[in-house]
């Protein structure tokens, strides 16, 4: 394992407050050695050291991500959600080489009051819970402006940008956007698998495409700074999102659908329209997605086999990663949440091999290291390493976000 450069001090969650008194204890999965590391790159020594030169000089940046540490083991998941206290995972992000990482919180799993998720109530329970943690250490800032980003890269931080992965809590309230944006949201999505009053999920057998208040919904995130995300929306709300946008959008966490046809990945319609308008495709790699039939064992290879088909199709600046990962069993929590997540629903009948994790990309502390590795291994520049670990995300914020 690299050594971290992150300012970590071995600070963790609520530890200012007395377990078993202040809140409930749940036992936690590991944030590092969890799963065997990768071993399938085989870099030379010359390839390691320019690795770790790219992590530590580069801005890099994670698209989409719960960096959160999830309760082993993972049934316990339900009853920890509801306690509304989920524990960021410091000490593996001071290990994983990131400058910054949209943190998507629990989104749809937020089950504090309710099993059905997506309340308003437990969203802002969730937030405000996890920003009284953020507030007393000094590894993980709370980004709001670009500038947030370069600033802890220059000091050594992390920058956690706040994210939801739908804007379903809003139900028909147009004025909640500005809540969550004074409470620090600066991504959110349109719509999960399920349609909402903005637009139709990628589950649904018929899309409605993006409504009359989803194209006033998408107004006002450009409006107010906020980054749009359409990786769980239907493709027509998708491509009607886009259209609408008067600045570049994200697909944070995608892949392409001509490499694995699940409805969970993206045409290229999708694909090519998003880049058109500016806006850039994060990779995913949450379990069973971004397969390929090359590699039809979930990994880092079939990963990559995404990213490099994006790159062939719409350019290598409209492409970056968002793996969609977590500390914990996530094979485990889609099971216990396979309600939640739409995961059958979505992949259909495709013949695949279940994997117990994701090898190569089976945390937020380790994903980058492996994808810097394997770009290095496969004789990208460093040019264009940089743009797709954080240039490219960077210049859509720059955009977006207001300065």
């Amino acid at each position: 394992m690299r050594e971290s450069l992150k300012r970590y001090t071995g600070y963790r969650s609520y530890s200012y407050l007395d377990a078993g008194v202040d809140y409930q204890q749940f036992a936690l999965a590991p944030e590092i050695g969890r799963v065997p590391a990768y071993s399938r790159l085989h870099l030379s020594d010359s390839q390691r050291v320019r690795t770790d030169r790219l992590l530590d000089e580069s801005i890099v940046i994670s698209l989409h991500e719960h960096p959160a540490v999830f309760p082993d083991p993972i049934t316990d998941s339900v009853d920890y959600n509801r306690a509304g206290r989920h524990r960021t995972g410091y000490e593996g992000l001071a290990q994983s080489g990131l400058t910054a990482v949209f943190d998507n919180f629990m989104d749809g799993i937020a089950c504090v009051t309710s099993q059905a998720g997506w309340k308003w109530t437990d969203i802002l329970a969730d937030l405000g819970m996890r920003f009284s943690d953020l507030a007393h250490q000094d590894l993980v800032l709370k980004a709001e402006k670009v500038a947030d980003i370069r600033y802890a890269h220059e000091s050594g931080r992390i920058a956690l940008v706040p994210g939801l992965e739908a804007a379903t809590p809003i139900e028909n309230e147009l004025d909640r956007i500005d809540i969550l944006y004074g409470f620090g949201v600066r991504q959110m999505g349109i719509a999960y698998s399920e349609t909402n009053a903005l637009g139709s999920g990628l589950k649904e057998r018929r899309d409605g495409g993006l409504t009359d208040f989803g194209r006033r919904a998408v107004t006002r995130m450009n409006k107010l700074g906020m980054a749009i995300d359409v990786s769980h929306s239907g493709d027509l709300t998708s491509l009607e999102t886009i259209e609408h946008s008067t600045v570049p959008i994200f697909l944070t966490h995608a892949g392409a659908r001509a490499v694995w046809g699940s409805l969970r990945m993206k045409p290229d319609s999708v694909l090519e329209a998003c880049a058109e308008r500016g806006g850039v495709i994060g990779i995913e790699a949450a379990p069973h997605t971004t397969m390929s039939l090359a590699h039809p064992r979930h990994s880092l290879e079939s990963v990559m086999d995404h990213f490099t088909y994006c790159v062939d199709l719409v350019g290598i600046d409209h492409v970056a990663f968002g793996p969609d990962t977590l500390f914990g069993d996530h094979v485990g929590l889609h099971e216990v949440f396979a309600g939640h997540v739409s995961f059958d629903a979505v992949q259909g009948d495709l013949s695949y091999e279940k994997v117990d994790y994701v090898d190569g990309m089976e945390n937020p502390g380790e994903s980058f290291a492996n994808i810097v590795g394997w770009l290095v291994s496969h004789d990208y520049s460093d040019e264009e390493i940089r743009a797709v670990i954080g240039g490219n995300i960077l210049r859509v914020l720059e955009e977006v976000w207001v300065s």
